[in-house]
């Protein structure tokens, strides 16, 4: 059944005011309120109506005031000013604060309102619909916006990813560093019937190898010294969801086996517990090793592959990927300067050639870096090839991997730079436009 139409009525003349009422009500689906001044009409706003009608002259608030109240505090609702004054001056002010329509008081204004009370319920009813389909698919993301691309190896994994989610079974995925592996099982994840349960991510070779077992399954109070009180593992966190363990190859031969048995039972034990907690989880696990070959090496169980495997999901790196460099690169430049409130920017000609070339060891997430730090090199309007810093080869390439703070960027070009010009901070302070006052800050700050 559906809601009924609320109504509220702010009208101090009691003979119109039931006037109005009466005629309204006539629609049983309606629920009509009159209330005799603005003041009544605010206190009783936690009934959330569906429409107010204010009368232009009350006794306590001016039509003005109330109505930029209750367009401010609740500027959802549609309001209707209805007034003696017939003035197209005073219609057009009354608009322009935001009522949705104005109606003269005359012997033809119930019909009117009739009619633009019923154009509300119909456009209401539009918006519930839409609320509802919106509730249905609240949870679904377009693959296409999790990952940049329009290239054939990308949309093959748009693909894959539907079919994944359309499914209960396992998912592994491989690739190299920076391909986005979480932000494919994420997605996967909200696009499945347990979009409404937890996603659970670990990665696994962060985690100190004697505190894997705890974290995984959890553990009792006293199982161990300092474990000081119970603690709820990954598995139980995502009981109902998915758990999506990432860098699963780096897994040890212990907690092997005892993920192993884990999954094969559908039940677990917290470490120094008895209790057998059943479970409901979507295993997404992912690795940049070639786990079949880690097998072969008896670096990792047999049975436990098999048992992970479910559905293959190889991202392609991104020198695989064709145009895609180039696409991806426009839109992170675009990304960055909305972000940082810069003026816009474009890739220069001989800027695109030279992201082409490159190979792209940390893939997307090194290109990502890549063209925001052009991005803070340049001097506008053009990103230019100087601005395009790649590592060299055999140097450390962490910088170009990870997220860093706008501060912690310019710091890591300025030391770039003098490394490069062994020390002199003139031209280094030429080189990026830069007062050599600013590095010296930076250098003696220690930053650099």
């Amino acid at each position: 059944m559906e809601s009924p139409f609320i109504i509220f009525i702010v009208e101090d003349d009691p003979w119109y005011g039931q006037l109005l009422h009466y005629h309204l009500s006539l629609n049983p689906e309606n629920t009509v309120h009159l209330w005799t001044s603005g003041q009544e009409c605010l206190d009783n706003m936690h009934l959330l109506p569906d429409v107010v009608t204010i009368d232009f002259s009350l006794p306590d608030i001016s039509g003005d005031k109330l109505l930029s109240t209750l367009r401010l505090r609740w500027p959802e609702v549609p309001l209707i000013v209805i007034s003696a004054q017939d003035k197209i001056a005073t219609a057009v002010h009354l608009l322009k604060m935001g009522a949705s329509d104005y109606l003269v008081k005359d012997d033809n204004t119930k019909d009117f309102l009739w009619n633009a009370v019923q154009k509300l319920r119909e456009t209401n009813g539009l918006r519930q619909r839409v609320k509802s389909l919106e509730s249905q698919l609240q949870a679904k993301y377009d693959f296409s916006k999790i990952m940049k691309g329009n290239s054939p190896a990308i949309k093959r994994i748009f693909g894959l990813m539907e079919k994944a989610a359309q499914t209960p079974v396992n998912v592994s995925i491989t690739g190299e560093t920076g391909t986005g592996k979480e932000l494919v099982a994420k997605a996967i994840h909200m696009n499945s019937g347990r979009h409404r349960k937890p996603f659970v991510a670990v990665n696994m070779a962060a985690i100190p190898t004697e505190l894997l077992e705890s974290e995984l399954f959890g553990h009792e109070k006293g199982a161990f010294t300092s474990a000081v009180a119970r603690k709820i593992g990954k598995f139980e966190e995502a009981n109902g969801g998915t758990l999506f363990l990432d860098e699963i190859g780096d897994l040890n031969p212990a907690i092997q086996s005892k993920l192993l048995r884990v999954l094969q039972e559908r039940e677990l034990q917290r470490v120094g517990g008895n209790e057998r907690i059943k479970l409901d989880v979507r295993l997404i696990t992912a690795t940049h090793k070639n786990l079949a070959d880690e097998v072969q090496k008896s670096n990792f169980r047999e049975d436990l592959y098999y048992r992970i495997m479910g559905l293959p999901l190889l991202l392609p790196p991104l020198r695989e990927r064709g145009q895609d460099t180039l696409y991806l690169a426009k839109y992170f430049v675009d990304e960055f300067c909305r972000e940082y409130g810069k003026p816009a920017l474009v890739l220069a000609p001989d800027t695109l050639d030279k992201l082409r070339a490159y190979a792209y060891p940390g893939n997307v997430r090194e290109l990502k870096t890549i063209v925001e730090l052009a991005a803070v090199l340049s001097n506008g309007p053009e990103i230019s090839p100087a601005d395009v810093m790649f590592a060299p080869a055999g140097r450390d390439t962490s910088f170009l991997s990870s997220e860093k703070t706008l501060r912690a960027y310019t710091c890591a070009i300025v030391r770039h730079y003098l490394e490069k010009y062994d020390g002199n901070v003139p031209q280094v302070a030429q080189t990026l436009d830069v007062g050599k006052s600013t590095i010296y800050k930076m250098i003696q700050d220690g930053e650099v």
